[in-house]
């Protein structure tokens, strides 16, 4: 059973194995046609990607939430400034700490997160929003 049927069975929308089929509401249809015409492609062709970007961020948030808690409060304002472009002497500067702190902040988190690159880091985190830190 996938993880889509263990949820569905779970909160009580699929009480039974066996293949299903949805109906989606109007407006989410007329979103879907709308971005069908605007990609040249048909809605059927459409549905497997959208699905599969949902199920990769959906995966991604799984897995990368429980690396942001394991950040320290500091290391996570050094991380959101990183992913919003600053550099580390700005960073340093707008925390009134020491570019070589602020390099070791950077160096943690990128350690925790698995990633050897700022530029990684920024990559994995770029559908994350961190205009409060702006």
């Amino acid at each position: 059973m996938s993880i889509w049927q263990r949820l569905l069975h779970l909160i009580g929308l699929r009480p039974k194995p066996g293949f299903r089929t949805y109906k989606i509401s109007e407006s989410l249809h007329v979103t879907l046609s709308t971005l069908a015409k605007h990609e040249g492609r048909s809605e059927r062709e459409l549905i497997p990607d959208i699905l599969a970007a949902g199920l990769t961020q959906y995966r991604s948030v799984d897995e990368l939430w429980p690396k942001w808690e394991s950040l320290s409060p500091r290391e996570q304002d050094v991380t959101a400034l990183t992913c919003l472009g600053l550099t580390n002497r700005q960073i340093a500067a707008r925390l009134s700490l020491s570019p070589e702190t602020i390099k070791s902040h950077v160096r943690a988190a990128l350690l925790k997160f698995g990633v050897t690159r700022k530029t990684e880091l920024r990559h994995i985190l770029a559908h994350w929003d961190f205009s409060a830190w702006m």
